[in-house]
C-alpha cells in the first residue's frame, strides 16, 4: 500500500506540492463555478415561490445523476493529453486529438439529452408530487436537457487543456459561465430586460445557453493563450470517432461509474434518512451541502493529480517519480482534510446559522457536520487517489473497488446501523464513513502496486 506518512522528503515534497497546487486552485474555483449553477438555479427559483423551489430542487437533484456520469466519461481526456505532453509529443497533435474527439462529445451529449428527455416525464410522475409541482419539474429538465451539448463541448476542451496543465482558461470560462447563468436565470424567471417570463423553465434555458458560452469561452482561450495557441483548434476538419475516441470510452466509461456510484451512495443516503422525518432531512441537505461545498477542494488536488502523474508516466520518468507524485497528492488531500474536519468541528453552529433559523434542525445539522468531519480523510484520500490512478490510466479495477467499497459495504453498513443497531440517522453517516475509509484504502493500495510498473 502507498505510504501516506507526512511529510515526503523537505524540498522535494515542497517542489511538488507547489506544482500540483498551482494547477489545482484554479481548478478548484472552475469546479465550484461549474457547480454553482445549479446552486444558482434553486436559489433564484426559490424567489418565485415554494412550487418553482421544489420543482427546480427535484428536477436538479435528478439531472446532477446524468451530469455526473458524462462529465466522468469525458473526463478520460485529461490523462491521455497529460501522457502524451509529459512525452513531448508536438501541440499540435492535441489539436488533432480534440478535433477527433469533439464529434465524440457531440454524440455522448445526443445521448445525454435523449436519456433525460426520455426518463423526466415518467420518472417525476411517480415522486407522489402535485401535478403543477411534477409539470413545472418536467418543464425545468427538458430546457436542462439542452445543456448536455455546452457540457460536453466544454468537458472535452477543459480536460485537454487540464492534461496540457493550462487551468487558467478554464477558471476564466467557468467565472463567465456562471456570470451568463446568473443573469440569464433571473432575466428569463422573471421576464425583466424584455426577455420571456418562463417561470422554472426559464432556469433550464439559463443553464443551458451559460454551458454553450462557457465552452464557446474556453475554445476562444485556444486562439488567444500562446500556451495554447500551438494546438492549432480551429485549423483542420473535425475528424470522425476512431482510435482516440475508443481510448476516450475505454478509460471514461469506468470513472463516469465511479463518480456515479459515490454519487448514487449520497443521494440513497439522502433517501434512508427521508424515514426519519422532514426536519432530519433537512439537516442533512445543510450538513451535505457545506460537506460538497469544502469537498471541490480535494477534488481540485485530484485533477492536478492526474495530470502531474500522467505527465509523468508519459514522459518516462520512472515508477518512481510516478508513485512520489501520487503520494504527495494524497499527503495533500489528507492535510486539506484536517483543515476542513477542524472547520466543521470548530465552526458547525456558525455554519448551520448561514442555512437555517430553526433551532431543532440547526442542532440536528450541527451533529452532522460533527460525523461528516469524521469522513473528510477517507474521502480526501479515495479522491486523489482515483485521480492518480486515472494518471496512469486504470479505471476498470478502480471502478469495481468504488462500486464494492460504495454498495456492497457502505450503503448496507449504513442501512444496519440506522435501522437495525439502533443509530438512526447517525447510522447512516457512519455507514458512507465506512464505504469510504473501504474505497480510501483499496484505491491507494492498488495505486501503490500498479506505479511499481508505471
Amino acid at each position: 500500500m502507498t505510504d501516506l506518512s507526512l511529510p515526503s522528503s523537505g524540498g522535494a515534497f515542497r517542489r511538488e506540492a507547489a506544482a500540483n497546487l498551482k494547477l489545482a486552485l484554479p481548478l478548484v474555483v472552475a469546479q465550484i463555478a461549474a457547480v454553482g449553477m445549479g446552486t444558482v438555479d434553486t436559489i433564484l427559483a426559490g424567489q418565485l415561490g415554494a412550487q418553482a423551489l421544489a420543482a427546480v430542487a427535484v428536477g436538479a437533484n435528478y439531472a446532477v445523476l446524468f451530469f455526473i456520469f458524462f462529465h466522468g466519461v469525458l473526463m478520460a481526456c485529461s490523462p491521455i493529453v497529460a501522457q502524451r505532453s509529459g512525452a513531448g509529443r508536438p501541440a499540435a497533435e492535441t489539436g488533432v486529438f480534440l478535433r477527433e474527439i469533439l464529434p465524440l462529445g457531440l454524440a455522448v451529449a445526443m445521448v445525454w439529452w435523449l436519456a433525460l428527455r426520455l426518463s423526466a416525464g415518467p420518472l417525476i410522475g411517480r415522486l407522489g408530487l402535485p401535478a403543477d409541482t411534477s409539470r413545472i419539474a418536467v418543464e425545468f429538465l427538458h430546457a436542462l436537457s439542452w445543456s448536455a451539448f455546452g457540457f460536453s463541448a466544454w468537458f472535452v476542451l477543459r480536460y485537454t487543456a487540464e492534461g496540457l496543465g493550462q487551468p487558467r482558461p478554464i477558471l476564466l470560462a467557468g467565472i463567465v459561465g456562471l456570470a451568463v447563468n446568473a443573469l440569464l436565470a433571473w432575466g428569463l424567471l422573471f421576464g425583466h430586460w424584455g426577455l420571456p417570463a418562463l417561470g422554472a423553465a426559464g432556469c433550464g434555458w439559463a443553464t443551458s445557453i451559460a454551458a454553450l458560452v462557457m465552452a464557446a469561452t474556453l475554445a476562444l482561450q485556444y486562439q488567444l493563450r500562446p500556451a495554447l495557441r500551438p494546438v492549432r483548434l480551429f485549423h483542420g476538419r473535425l475528424g470522425h470517432p476512431a482510435g482516440d475516441s475508443a481510448e476516450v470510452l475505454r478509460l471514461g466509461l469506468p470513472i463516469g461509474l465511479i463518480l456515479a456510484a459515490e454519487a448514487g451512495l449520497f443521494v440513497m443516503a439522502a433517501l434512508l434518512m427521508s424515514q426519519f422525518g422532514e426536519s432530519t432531512v433537512a439537516a442533512y441537505q445543510i450538513a451535505i451541502n457545506f460537506a460538497a461545498l469544502l469537498f471541490m477542494i480535494p477534488l481540485g488536488m485530484g485533477l492536478a493529480c492526474t495530470v502531474r502523474v500522467g505527465q509523468a508516466a508519459g514522459g518516462g520518468l520512472g515508477a518512481a517519480e510516478v508513485r512520489f507524485r501520487g503520494r504527495v497528492g494524497m499527503q495533500l488531500g489528507l492535510l486539506n482534510a484536517a483543515s476542513n474536519a477542524l472547520i466543521m468541528l470548530l465552526l458547525a453552529p456558525l455554519i448551520v446559522r448561514l442555512y437555517t433559523g430553526d433551532a431543532a434542525i440547526g442542532a440536528l445539522a450541527v451533529k452532522f457536520l460533527w460525523l461528516a468531519a469524521a469522513f473528510q480523510f477517507f474521502d480526501a484520500v479515495q479522491v486523489t487517489a482515483n485521480g492518480a490512478l486515472r494518471g496512469i490510466k486504470d479505471t476498470r479495477l478502480p471502478m469495481l473497488i468504488t462500486v464494492f467499497a460504495y454498495w456492497a459495504v457502505g450503503f448496507p453498513a449504513g442501512w444496519w446501523l440506522a435501522f437495525h443497531a439502533g443509530l438512526g440517522p447517525s447510522g447512516i453517516w457512519w455507514g458512507l464513513t465506512v464505504g469510504l475509509a473501504v474505497a480510501a484504502a483499496g484505491l491507494a493500495a492498488r495505486f501503490g502496486h500498479k506505479a511499481q510498473s508505471a
